[in-house]
């Protein structure tokens, strides 16, 4: 039997990195999967590696339609909500001195606004006791140089579940996040870098953290599924950081 048998999750960004592989781990553990994205492409295919039947829906958080549509269509396909991944988000960076007002909002509308209407218009459709995890980052507490905004976002979302596990305890709905520190994933490739940049980028975040590598997407979903059960019925409005020490240490 698997631990999530008969569950109905969602992962917003299922569709690569972390989220993909927390979609497939949620599947072989039992659950009728959704994910979003917004490449239609990338979708298709992510569906195809989480199998058990999972849909994908195409979609953009930051446009709050979308966000409505998703809901919708997992509602009619598979009923109410169990678990609910609020994980699609950008990474984005600057310095300070170049940062236009048009990358401010990109970052902010999808990490922030995003997350906050993910939950909010999820509601109708999530059972009582439901949980939700919101990705955030070891660099939530962290000053990075080029990373304010990006960090700024992901300390906002802790925030969020702070307050959002208050405003539904009278549902039993946890609001928790993953903090995860820097994780291999297509993310670094994805500015059209070249490949010794991405390289040498890589090799720079895993130097930082005491362990000394990157982490995997797998390792992530692994938390996330902790998250997503009973095993973790004491956390609420808290946090679970999976960062190689990066914070610590």
């Amino acid at each position: 039997m698997g631990r999530l048998n008969n569950k109905v999750a969602v992962v917003t960004g299922g569709n690569s990195g972390i989220g993909l592989a927390t979609a497939v781990e949620f599947a072989q553990q039992g659950a009728k999967v959704a994910i979003s994205g917004r490449n239609q492409t990338t979708l298709d295919e992510a569906v195809q590696v989480i199998g058990h039947g999972a849909i994908g829906v195409k979609g953009d958080v930051a446009n709050l339609g979308d966000i409505d549509n998703l809901y919708k269509e997992v509602s009619s396909k598979f009923g109410n909500i169990d678990v609910l991944v609020v994980n699609a988000g950008i990474f984005k960076s600057a310095p300070l001195a170049e940062f236009t007002e048009e990358l401010y909002d990109e970052i902010i509308d999808i990490n922030v606004k995003g997350a906050f209407f993910s939950v909010q218009k999820a509601l109708p459709y999530l059972n009582d006791g439901a949980s939700i995890i919101i990705t955030s980052s070891a660099v939530n507490e962290l000053g990075f140089a080029t990373l304010s905004a990006y960090s700024a976002s992901k300390a906002a979302v802790r925030s969020l579940a702070r307050s959002f596990s208050a405003d539904l305890l009278d549902r039993k709905i946890r609001v928790n996040v993953l903090s995860p520190g820097p994780i291999e994933t297509p993310i670094f490739s994805r500015g059209g870098a070249s490949a010794e940049v991405v390289e040498g980028t890589k090799a720079a975040y895993a130097g930082a953290t005491p362990i000394k590598r990157l982490g995997t997407a797998q390792e992530m979903a692994k938390g996330f599924l902790f998250l997503a059960t009973e095993d973790s019925a004491y956390m609420l409005g808290s946090e679970l950081v999976l960062d190689g020490g990066i914070k610590e240490l």
